[in-house]
């Protein structure tokens, strides 16, 4: 990612979490679909990705294709996205599906943890093999993938949820399910002010560990963490422990493999 996106996705939030009318469920299923066409049309994307055009211009571009199709506080999102200077036409897409993923987390009910269902998801399909070509084969259809995910979290999700994983599985732009589910889940849970933390061990980890772990991450990364277990019997002791793109591994495994490499050398 470029810097002038790294800046543009920086400020789009900025202005995202001042407005909050935008927050509603119809917001966020709009961006994310408005995404998706934007994602068929090389010449649309270029349009707003073209970084010696007038801000003004795209933005008028953004309103002449989804001013009749989607609601006002959707179209002043996609054109504050378009009146930005992107670093490529293809950071155009992530960008709204961020910012549709950040707006559908905070329109969920208080009592809904779209980070969790998210996550739950996840742990199903990575638990299925099946389950896991079906969403992620480039061969299959998109509306028989679409017709599974709407069995699979209708009535058992939220709206919110249904809308994230729909989405993410319509526009894979060459990413694997769970990499998509993950990033998603991360997304979320930093929208609520979180990170999340992903704690391998070769059997559970006790609640007082846990609450004694998450107490020492929160302090290490200065926010709260969310900690997603993974149980992985190649994980002979310890724990491995992921935040972002921070690893910390101190699992007896990894300190065999460590004294491999060391006689190997």
């Amino acid at each position: 990612m470029g810097s002038a996106t790294r800046e543009a996705l920086a400020e789009t939030r900025t202005r995202l979490s001042a407005q909050a009318s935008v927050a509603t469920l119809q917001t966020g299923e709009q961006l994310l679909a408005a995404g998706r066409i934007i994602g068929e049309s090389a010449s649309l994307r270029s349009a707003i990705a073209n970084p010696s055009a007038d801000a003004k211009a795209k933005a008028l571009v953004v309103t002449r294709v989804f001013g009749t199709s989607v609601a006002p506080e959707a179209l002043a999102v996609l054109s504050d996205i378009a009146g930005a200077r992107w670093s490529t036409s293809d950071d155009v897409l992530v960008a709204i599906e961020e910012i549709g993923i950040r707006v559908l987390a905070d329109s969920a009910p208080a009592s809904v943890s779209v980070e969790d269902e998210i996550a739950s998801f996840r742990e199903a399909v990575s638990s299925s093999p099946e389950l896991e070509l079906a969403l992620g084969s480039k061969l299959g259809e998109t509306s028989a993938k679409l017709s599974l995910v709407n069995r699979l979290l209708a009535d058992k999700a939220s709206g919110q949820t249904l809308a994230i994983v729909s989405h993410l599985v319509a526009q894979p732009r060459s990413r694997r399910i769970g990499e998509l589910l993950r990033e998603a889940a991360r997304i979320v849970a930093d929208q609520g002010g979180k990170a999340i933390a992903t704690v391998t061990s070769a059997a559970p980890i006790t609640p007082g560990q846990l609450e004694r772990l998450q107490k020492g991450l929160a302090s290490l990364y200065g926010r709260p963490l969310s900690i997603r277990q993974v149980f992985d019997p190649e994980v002979i002791g310890g724990l491995r422990i992921q935040v972002g793109d921070d690893v910390i591994d101190g699992s007896l495994s990894s300190r065999i493999n460590d004294l491999r490499l060391q006689l190997a050398g």
